[in-house]
């Protein structure tokens, strides 16, 4: 679930909210809401409520929440603080605990809902007359209301794997095991995003795939396995890895998808631990695999440059991740700013992915 170009990282907090605000869809506007006697929000200050930053790309949408936070404040216009949850439970008593308060204050609520309970603690920021933005994990059932849903472009990180295989050889009706985040939205729209492509329905870096790549419907739903959830949990996928790969038929799949860099780490953790036969190992590296993931997870990011689990990685047919940068916390609050200082902002607030190879790996930064 990241990263940012080292050439965008080097411009600077500003540059990089107005070059992800450009490769956003415009595919709607919010204009500020006009004033009105049911609308009794309508002060200064933004809450930001977001995962607790414990580790990996959900610790850093913390650390980037942060500084955000922290420039709001010092800007002078309007007052912002952090508040981070371990729990959905949690979250929506932060949200029950803020308007249950004096909502003469409060500007606005930037929300990373923890997961699909968090929809009805929305509903009651709507129902207060509360401005919201919603990051990352976007509720269907609730995201018209919002001031903008802001995400990256979890479609186009299945269409990037994909694309990735059919450029690296992959063939209508090969064999793909999909690691697989959660039950969420991001991991449905992950998903979609890597059969749409294959379908010829979606494009990535603006090219569809090639016709004679095409895949069917019956292909598509007699090659590709699915997980299940992994709870984004390396651990998980590293133990699920093992038990797969205990069936030596297994090892014959060539093509792994995994839905973000901590999964694909498990990937490579297993292969490098001993809770696989060696003639398991043997058997899945004859076939040169290839494994994508995505986020950029810096761990991830060494081993695609070389720099880390090269005795596997030379048995591989490639390693790559697609980005999904935990600092678009950071446009999501913008948005919040702008949406209060009258400016149009776009609701369906999509951010543009890349692809992370051993050829372009140096430009980026990833996250620790």
């Amino acid at each position: 679930m990241s990263t940012i170009s080292r050439r965008t990282f080097l411009a600077g907090s500003s540059a990089t909210l107005l070059s992800v605000f450009l490769a956003g869809c415009d595919s709607g506007t919010q204009e500020p809401a006009a004033d009105d006697a049911t609308t009794e929000a309508g002060g200064k200050h933004i809450y930001v409520l977001t995962a607790s930053p414990d580790h990996g790309w959900t610790g850093q949408v913390g650390v980037f929440a942060q500084e955000k936070v922290d420039e709001v404040n010092e800007a002078g216009t309007y007052t912002a603080e952090l508040q981070t949850a371990g729990a959905a439970a949690d979250q929506i008593a932060q949200v029950e605990d803020i308007l249950a308060g004096d909502l003469s204050d409060v500007a606005g609520i930037v929300i990373q809902p923890l997961d699909d309970t968090v929809q009805s603690a929305i509903q009651q920021i709507v129902d207060a007359g509360v401005p919201y933005v919603a990051f990352d994990r976007i509720i269907e059932a609730v995201q018209d209301s919002a001031v903008a849903n802001v995400k990256g472009d979890n479609e186009g990180i299945g269409a990037g794997s994909a694309a990735y295989f059919v450029a690296n050889g992959m063939k209508p009706g090969d064999q793909v095991y999909i690691y697989q985040g959660d039950t969420s939205s991001v991991t449905t729209l992950r998903d979609n995003g890597f059969t749409e492509y294959l379908l010829g329905n979606l494009e990535f870096d603006g090219e569809k795939v090639p016709e004679e790549s095409k895949w069917t419907q019956d292909q598509i739903d007699s090659a590709i396995t699915k997980s299940g959830a992994m709870n984004w949990s390396r651990s998980d996928t590293k133990a699920a890895f093992e038990a797969l790969l205990g069936d030596e038929a297994n090892a014959q799949i060539k093509w792994w998808y995994a839905e973000d860099d901590e999964l694909a780490m498990g990937i490579l953790e297993a292969l490098n631990g001993g809770g696989i036969s060696d003639s398991a190992k043997e058997a899945f590296y004859a076939t040169m695999p290839f494994i994508t993931g995505c986020g950029g997870l810096q761990e991830y990011y060494d081993v695609i440059g070389g720099e880390s689990y090269q005795d596997i990685v030379s048995n591989l047919g490639g390693v790559m991740s697609v980005t999904y940068s935990p600092s678009m916390i950071q446009t999501a609050i913008q948005d919040m700013v702008d949406y209060l200082d009258g400016e149009e902002v776009t609701q369906d607030h999509v951010i543009a992915c890349e692809n992370v190879t051993s050829d372009n790996v140096a430009d980026y930064v990833g996250f620790e």
